[in-house]
């Protein structure tokens, strides 16, 4: 049996998603026609039908949905392949590290200013919520800081350091006045849900992910506090953002029964290169340093 050419898989993504070729085409800059024409020839290709074209709307049959799944992962790693092949051919290449803002890049400072003069081309990418694990994956970056929850595929680590996660709420509120808290404590208060968060994070950074309570979505951890500190929600966070970040409106407290927080460097399994090895060695020696 003949395979699916890549092109085909890429156009049949956009069908898939969209379930309108008109506006797939759009997507894909060609003619209508010609897409038409390559959704029925991967199927003779494979022998099944992707679509079913009987009703008034276009619509994935099973074995177009399986399709649609399956994919994903391929045209991903292919992408992936290619970015980091155009990288290696670069005389100059550097190492892009990235980290999301807040606890990591504070660290990630430490790490770059030590090895700035010995690798002048590390290019630091600050990047959102959930994003710096994909980024290594699909060869946007070169390591990152990442703390739990990330998929492991195609990642090796190194664990730099655990801390506490603590409970910030309002400075009015009545849990304020208690030393110690546990999770149960926060039943029926609101979390803050970061934004893009997947259920393993969402379920992370509530205290009760059995029984969730959903908040106003946040971007950055300073609209996290912002939220805390209208009474919005009460926040489970790294005990080194309480630390560095103290005000009148916001309290903090222990919460003894919820998993600690984790931080590592991340880079793709198998990439060996004396840029990496050395950003790695920096970032354990410094995260030992902020632990003692």
């Amino acid at each position: 049996m003949p395979e699916p050419e890549i092109r085909e898989l890429r156009y049949f993504r956009a069908v898939a998603e969209d379930l309108n070729i008109t506006r797939a085409a759009e997507r894909l800059g060609i003619a209508q026609p010609p897409l038409s024409r390559a959704m029925r020839q991967l199927e003779h290709r494979l022998g099944v039908d992707l679509f079913d074209r009987s009703g008034q709307r276009l619509e994935l049959t099973d074995a177009g949905e399986t399709l649609l799944k399956e994919s994903g992962p391929v045209l991903d790693a292919l992408d992936s392949a290619v970015r980091r092949t155009q990288r290696a051919g670069q005389s100059s290449r550097g190492l892009v590290v990235t980290a999301k803002p807040g606890v990591a890049t504070e660290l990630l400072h430490r790490i770059v200013s030590e090895l700035r003069g010995e690798f002048p081309g590390i290019e630091v990418v600050v990047s959102g919520f959930g994003e710096q694990a994909d980024m290594v994956r699909d060869g946007r970056a070169d390591v990152a800081l990442v703390s739990r929850p990330f998929d492991d595929p195609g990642l090796e680590m190194e664990e730099l350091y655990t801390e506490p996660r603590v409970a910030a709420l309002p400075a009015g509120h009545e849990l304020a006045g208690r030393e110690v808290l546990v999770a149960e404590d926060l039943a029926g208060i609101p979390a803050p849900r970061w934004s893009r968060s997947n259920v393993a994070e969402r379920n992370y950074w509530s205290a009760r992910p059995d029984d969730p309570v959903e908040g106003p979505i946040v971007q950055d951890s300073s609209q996290l506090l912002e939220v805390v500190a209208f009474g919005q929600a009460v926040a489970l966070v790294p005990q080194s953002m309480a630390e560095r970040n103290i005000r009148p409106d916001v309290v903090y407290r222990p919460v003894t029964d919820v998993e600690a927080y984790r931080m590592f460097v991340v880079w793709p399994a198998g990439s060996r290169s004396k840029e990496l090895a050395r950003f790695v060695e920096a970032a354990i020696r410094h995260s030992s340093q902020e632990e003692a």
